[in-house]
């Protein structure tokens, strides 16, 4: 029998539906199979780029300029009003309270508390500590240490930022290690930027949705679903721009910094780079640069409530900075406050004292920048030293002598200065940078060189040029000194100038010294025709001693500038630069010593090592005794001479100096000193119009403005005798020792002991005789 064939049921064909689905799912996973693996590619890829970032250097750290530390002790000159200046440039803050945290002060009657920051030059080292200093008949009295009430002998403030070599962005930052940063700032920027930050692996599912709802209940932007592993990737790798393909780079980085660094390590990084502000047109980055920025302290010093505002910061700095919206600022703080109550970093109690905390910030205001021309003097000696890449991206700390007090007293009191000369002659003003009336002081320590302020021209931002060290002006009579100087081994402060008029033939060329006036008689001592600036009377020592010895005793003093044998050089005729003049003053004030001018002390690394460090240099250039000689002499310029309206300036302490004015008056000089400073002022015009006025007229003033503005760098004493200085009583007619019985008019004079006199004065003995003999004859 014949098997029936069996039939296979027939398969029904899926509905076209059901064949697009399962089309649809393939499609999908091989979608998800592709991205996977593009994701995988890509992070991969990235992740070598952020290993090799991350390996070099990460930041741009400009180097930092300082002033000097300023040093205290009992004793130096002071007044509450110059100390609290000095606190407030050093942005302390004052407090009502007792200072508690480094950085503040408080100012009660006649002492001042202050919670000191530490000090961290190299050498120089100290920790933070509060200090009382007392003051008393306008000096310091007493310094002692809060802590144990123990009296100090020395106190060092630390010294002043003054400038920063900026790269191309224009970053102000420090940089910190996590383990410095206290437990309450970490917390506190976790609560406002990343709750879950050690939970996730770079990408918070959570976290979006959290912010989803969150901004869903509000109705607008109320948080943010990046984590700060996203953020790190978004400011440190991407563009700002806004788009998909930007987004899918930033998860890939984020991912790719997971697998390869620690939760520590990726937050380190993002609290050094994050923007915090701006200041000018310079962006704040970085906890620590923020921590001063906004409350004049260190990181490691922030209370929980200071830390709060920071974190607060991060999301919108300018919308949240205290300096800006204070109300505002409050009320996001206070909201970082309740996260980390939430996340139970922070106490019920911790937290409502936090939150109640006024915000005192360190008072932020876009101060002038000083010591301009004096920064471009460094600047192009640290360009020898490093490159301009090197300056802006390093972090080195570049230690200077420049003090910022006196700087800015040099500033105000040239500025001042001017004004008052502009004030009588209307017609100086100008409108043109070029034709405007201009001046420019150095002021130095003269037995170390250091330049403790440098003001190059009235106003740097019209004229880069500077005037103390690139313009070359006739001293004129400023440069007399060393026309004497030179001739001391010839002549004494007693011998006998002719003031005749003279004519000299140069090369078939008649000269003829004149005087500014003719006020001074025929014959005068040397002192005097020092003291009065007689010319003729100089011209007449210079021939007497040699032009050659004077142009070999300028060059031992450090003038290097061209001079030539003519006898008007006696009296300043050949330009020198102003630096030059100012240093050979400091050999009269340091007894014969002659000191280079010192600006950088020590440049250090972003760890505190010493890289470059510059001693003082000094030589000895003339003795002690002609020192000593020489500033005696011009002692008698302050009190008898062309500087004696010195007194009525105010200037009563002991000093010595010489004023300068050159032809046409083309330009006006004062160089003064005391044992302890050496300041030289200079007034005129660039193109050499007649500023009509003296040395005594335009320079003077303004350098006795300077130095009553600096009394703690004044100490009242002047130059101790020196061995190889004799005194003798003088017959000021005849300039020789006195004879006590027929000279009427005396005084004490100094002699080198090489050039003692011999012989008593016969004038006034003959003289006397003389009168005897017509009185009997009359009888």
């Amino acid at each position: 029998m014949k098997r029936k064939p069996r039939t296979r049921p027939r398969r029904r064909r899926p509905s076209i539906g059901r064949r697009l689905f399962i089309f649809a799912v393939k499609l999908a996973v091989y979608a998800c199979l592709l991205g996977a693996g593009v994701l995988t590619i890509y992070t991969l890829y990235v992740s070598e780029q952020v290993q090799e970032r991350f390996a070099g250097r990460r930041w741009s750290i400009p180097s930092r300029v300082y002033s000097d530390t300023t040093l205290l002790y009992p004793g130096r000159p002071a007044t509450a009003a110059l100390l609290e200046s000095t606190l407030k440039n050093l942005s302390y803050r004052p407090v009502q309270r007792m200072p508690d945290a480094p950085g503040e002060y408080r100012v009660r009657g006649s002492s001042i508390e202050i919670s000191l920051r530490e000090l961290t030059v190299p050498g120089r080292q100290r920790p933070a500590f509060p200090v009382r200093i007392q003051l008393a008949g306008g000096q310091i009295e007493s310094i002692r240490d809060c802590l144990n009430e123990e009296p100090l002998h020395t106190l060092e403030l630390e010294p002043e930022e003054v400038m920063l070599f900026f790269g191309p962005l224009r970053e102000q930052r420090e940089l910190i290690a996590l383990g410095s940063m206290p437990p309450h700032l970490l917390h506190a920027v976790l609560a406002a930027e990343d709750r879950r930050f050690y939970e996730h692996a770079g990408i918070d599912p959570v976290g979006i949705l959290r912010a989803a709802l969150i901004n869903l209940r509000h109705g607008g932007v109320r948080a943010g679903g990046s984590t700060i592993t996203q953020q790190l990737a978004k400011c440190y790798f991407l563009t700002p721009e806004r788009s998909f393909l930007r987004k899918f780079k930033e998860l890939c980085i984020a991912l790719s910094m997971e697998l390869r660094y620690s939760k520590d390590e990726i937050l380190e990084i993002y609290l050094n780079e994050i923007y915090l502000g701006q200041k000018g047109s310079v962006s704040i980055s970085g906890i620590a640069e923020a921590s001063k920025f906004y409350f004049g302290k260190r990181a490691e010093d922030l209370s929980v409530a200071e830390a709060a505002t920071i974190a607060g910061l991060i999301r919108a700095p300018n919308r949240y900075s205290p300096y800006a919206d204070a109300e505002r600022s409050r009320e996001r703080r206070n909201a970082v406050i309740a996260a980390m109550q939430e996340n139970g970093w922070l106490s019920a109690d911790d937290g409502r004292a936090a939150g109640e905390a006024p915000i005192e910030t360190a008072g932020y205001t876009a101060r002038p920048r000083i010591a301009a021309y004096f920064m471009d003097y460094v600047a192009r000696q640290l360009h020898e030293l490093y490159s301009a890449d090197d300056l802006a991206n390093l972090g080195l700390s570049i230690h200077t002598t420049i003090d910022a007090q006196v700087q800015r007293s040099a500033e105000q009191a040239l500025e001042r200065g001017l004004k008052r000369l502009e004030a009588r002659f209307p017609q100086f003003k100008s409108p043109d940078p070029d034709k405007k009336l201009q001046g420019a002081i150095v002021v130095m320590q003269p037995r170390t060189g250091a330049i403790l302020a440098m003001v190059g021209g009235r106003d740097y931002g019209e004229s880069q040029f500077n005037r103390i060290t690139q313009a070359r002006r006739q001293p004129g009579s400023a440069f007399k000194p060393i026309v004497y100087l030179s001739a001391l081994d010839r002549l004494t402060p007693a011998t006998m100038l002719s003031n005749e008029p003279v004519t000299y033939n140069l090369h078939g060329r008649l000269w003829s010294p004149k005087n500014y006036d003719d006020k001074a008689p025929p014959q005068l001592l040397l002192r005097d025709a020092l003291a009065l600036s007689v010319n003729r009377a100089a011209v007449a020592a210079a021939m007497q001693t040699g032009l050659e010895r004077i142009i070999a005793c300028a060059r031992s003093l450090g003038i290097t500038s061209k001079l030539e044998p003519y006898p008007s050089m006696a009296l300043g005729s050949f330009e020198i630069i102003p630096l030059e003049l100012a240093r050979a003053y400091c050999c009269f004030a340091a007894d014969g010593m002659l000191p280079y001018p010192r600006a950088l002390s020590l440049v250090t690394d972003e760890q505190g090592r010493i890289l470059e460090q510059r001693h003082m240099e000094i030589k000895r250039a003339i003795t002690p005794a002609k020192a000593f000689l020489i500033s005696s002499l011009l002692q008698s310029v302050v009190s008898d001479g062309t500087a004696r309206g010195l007194r009525a300036m105010g200037v009563t302490f002991p000093s010595a100096g010489k004023t300068g004015t050159t032809d046409d008056n083309r330009d006006a000089w004062y160089v003064g000193y005391t044992p302890d400073i050496v300041a030289l002022v200079w007034v005129g015009f660039d193109d050499g119009r007649n500023v009509r006025s003296t040395g005594s007229g335009a320079a003077l003033p303004i350098w006795a403005e300077l130095m009553l503005a600096i009394p703690q760098h004044i100490s009242g004493t002047w130059l101790a005798q020196p061995p190889g200085i004799i005194r003798f009583t003088i017959c000021r007619r005849s300039g020789m020792p006195a004879d006590s019985g027929a000279c009427s008019e005396t005084r004490v004079e100094y002699f080198l002991t090489e050039n003692v006199p011999d012989q008593t004065c016969t004038m006034c003995r003959s003289t006397g005789a003389g009168n005897r003999i017509q009185n009997f004859m009359k009888g």
